[in-house]
């Protein structure tokens, strides 16, 4: 057995619990990895809260990870034991029920084309704050068809996805001019990440902005709103759903190790930046804490969760697992700590 958080009923975060859970063996095309660091996303909250997507319980919570390879199914090819892996192991865009072990675990499973090589110049933490925020934030390029030397107005760029957003236009996709809203705190952050102009929401409205732009990124769900600043035929973007404006466009992700290859340059040269939250890395053993502080709204970045216990590593781990494996431990019982 492994240590994980995990609820058994939807309700507040006080239905968490932490306790034994089965260790999984990977399928032919899938990994055993010792999660290192995870990060928290709406979407886990959300799960939590009501049945939004189906699932069995229990559930252990999380979509982003990054950790090492501890085994591997007949059919890997890309990826060897030891290697230092990332990504979001939740595919959204499979139509299929999302794994009841996510990553708030010592052991998981993920499919070998869900994940990436982590960049050596990064720490598993910055790794983990990455993959759903990012390719969030990759997608609402695609779907407005962003095209370079367009302008972009980022609503929440200080968020867990409008912080990447805001250095993704200006240096992966070459938008000509970046701007984006925070609070007053967080303006002298965002013009760090690279935007040319920061308007601080709680001295400026949208009505009092009198440029227009080619693209309106809206991380925030304010698009009743924020279409004020779009040129008449801009593309709106918005990341929530359902969009409070008709005019806007629901974006969601693309959920690809792919995805995350590509962005290996940016990484490694420093032009894109992973962001955590000043708050933390929290420890894993303070879950509920970290989650208390995420449905607040105002974390700045990510929420990440490291010092993952590692008691039962490698010893405990099924034999075959470490080999190729095509079963899978379905988890039935547990016992809460």
């Amino acid at each position: 057995m492994q240590k994980a958080w995990f609820y058994e009923e939807y309700g507040p975060k006080e239905v968490l619990k932490l306790g034994d859970f089965p260790i999984p063996n990977p399928l032919h095309n899938q990994l055993l990895v010792h999660v290192r660091a995870a990060a928290l996303n709406p979407i886990d909250f959300k799960r939590r809260q009501r049945p939004i997507s189906p699932s069995d319980f229990p559930v252990v919570p999380g979509c982003d990870m990054a950790g090492v390879v501890l085994g591997k199914g007949s059919s890997v090819t890309k990826f060897d034991i030891g290697d230092e892996v990332y990504g979001n192991i939740q595919d959204f865009n499979a139509g299929e029920n999302l794994k009841q072990l996510g990553t708030l675990a010592e052991l998981i499973v993920v499919e070998e084309s869900l994940i990436a090589r982590k960049p050596k110049n990064i720490s598993f933490e910055e790794a983990a704050s990455l993959p759903l925020a990012v390719q969030t934030a990759i997608e609402g390029f695609i779907t407005a068809g962003f095209k370079e030397g367009q302008s972009v107005f980022v609503v929440g760029g200080a968020g867990g996805v409008g912080t990447l957003v805001v250095q993704l236009a200006k240096h992966f996709y070459g938008a000509s001019h970046v701007v984006a809203t925070t609070s007053t705190p967080k303006v002298e952050f965002i013009k760090k990440l690279g935007a040319d102009e920061v308007v601080d929401y709680t001295k400026t409205r949208y009505e009092d902005i009198d440029e227009k732009y080619d693209f309106v990124y809206d991380t925030i769900g304010d698009t009743k709103n924020s279409f004020l600043v779009a040129k008449d035929d801009a593309p709106i973007v918005d990341i929530t759903w359902p969009p409070s404006n008709p005019r806007a466009v629901y974006s969601s992700l693309t959920v690809s190790g792919e995805n995350l290859e590509k962005l290996r340059p940016y990484l490694e040269s420093g032009k894109l930046k992973a962001v955590i939250d000043p708050t933390g890395p929290y420890n894993f053993g303070d879950v509920i804490e970290a989650f208390q502080y995420l449905e607040t709204g105002r974390a700045r970045g990510k929420v990440v969760i490291s010092s993952f216990n590692s008691q039962h590593l490698p010893s405990s781990i099924p034999s075959e697992s470490k080999n190729n494996v095509t079963s899978e431990l379905v988890p039935k019982q547990i016992s809460v700590s």
